[in-house]
């Protein structure tokens, strides 16, 4: 078994292991804010994190109503200029915790005295000892390079971030989560077995909209990373304005479908995709019947993900949704004779300027 699956098999306990052990610090920022309260949230973050930093500007911005930027590290390594953080709440997300670019903008930001909070899986490391409020990432080592439970758990710890800075979450709905993802790790199997018609597939197309739309980046990033497939993503919105023309007979398109706001538009694309005889995977959960009544090729977490309440109806949907990319990505890598432990040319830690 690879390294990979044996890691998103272990996102429910990691889950739960997380929120369980950082909710006191989420108290601790919760009361930092209400002192103190930042006119924007800036996130700054490379590869899978940068993925997740997409969905807390999504998240954020949604909940909370704090504008939110996402940073572009090189202004400063490359650039060398001087940005104004005043009255800013600034999270570097990172893995290793050893991302020489974030690591700078966090340390620009802290000595303009804005609010510093680092998300990362390693406690020893320079953003840990950097940020002014810690979240970690309870996942234990990840050994394998593509990361899997890393990324569910720092949208985990976004979720809190939100909740700390006074969003409608409410804890005992973020202790359904870690159940969320034993749903969708029940279709392990089904995976494995869908992935065998793809085993020649060398390029495809990941949408998703709003708060699944990092879900649309990270599950081509792993496609990309692990069986080398040239994986585009885009949101529903922009793929109708251009890139829908590209797709004909056979194309294969993968599409995140919750319920909720955004399913009119994804619907939309579906109907498109079908005229165009394509070849589409939808992941979807049983609060959208309507998904699974287009006659589709789908697969259904069978667990009811949507929120009663001033959220959008979706706004749990990210990280059970991401499990079966997952599974996918590393089902495919088998099917290609391929170990998606070790992709070419890449290491788990990675330092950029």
């Amino acid at each position: 078994m690879s390294l990979m699956l044996d890691e998103i098999r272990q996102q429910p306990g990691v889950l739960d292991r997380t929120l369980r052990e950082e909710t006191a610090g989420a108290e601790r920022l919760r009361k930092a804010i209400e002192r103190r309260r930042p006119r924007l949230v800036i996130l700054a973050a490379r590869g899978t994190s940068d993925n997740a930093a997409q969905f807390g500007r999504y998240l954020l911005e949604i909940s909370t109503g704090t504008p939110v930027s996402l940073a572009a590290p090189s202004i400063f390594t490359l650039y060398g200029a001087t940005v104004n953080f005043r009255d800013a709440l600034v999270v570097a997300i990172s893995q290793s915790g050893e991302s020489t670019d974030t690591n700078i903008v966090l340390d620009r930001a802290k000595q303009q005295g804005a609010i510093t909070v680092g998300i990362t899986n390693e406690p020893d490391s320079a953003l840990a000892r950097l940020a002014e409020h810690v979240f970690l990432v309870r996942a234990g080592r990840e050994r394998s390079v593509a990361a899997t439970k890393t990324y569910t758990g720092q949208l985990l710890m976004l979720y809190l971030l939100a909740w700390s800075m006074g969003a409608p979450i409410e804890l005992d709905d973020l202790r359904r989560i870690p159940a969320y993802a034993d749903a969708a790790l029940k279709l392990e199997n089904d995976i494995q077995s869908r992935a065998s018609r793809y085993r020649f597939m060398d390029h495809a197309v990941v949408v998703g909209r709003g708060l699944n739309y990092a879900n649309a980046f990270e599950f081509a990033l792993k496609l990309m990373e692990t069986s080398y497939i040239v994986a585009e993503r885009f949101s529903s919105a922009d793929f109708l304005h251009g890139p829908i023309a590209m797709v004909g007979s056979s194309f294969p398109v993968f599409l995140f479908t919750p319920g909720g706001v955004t399913w009119s538009s994804t619907q939309q694309i579906l109907e498109k995709l079908r005229a165009a005889k394509a070849e589409m995977l939808v992941i979807t959960d049983s609060s959208n019947p309507d998904a699974l009544n287009m006659g589709l090729r789908a697969v259904c977490i069978n667990a009811q993900l949507n929120h009663a309440g001033p959220l959008p109806e979706e706004v749990f949907t990210p990280i059970p949704y991401i499990i079966p990319a997952q599974l996918f990505a590393v089902s495919l890598a088998g099917e290609k004779g391929l170990d998606p432990d070790s992709p070419r040319g890449l290491s788990k830690v990675t330092r950029t300027l």
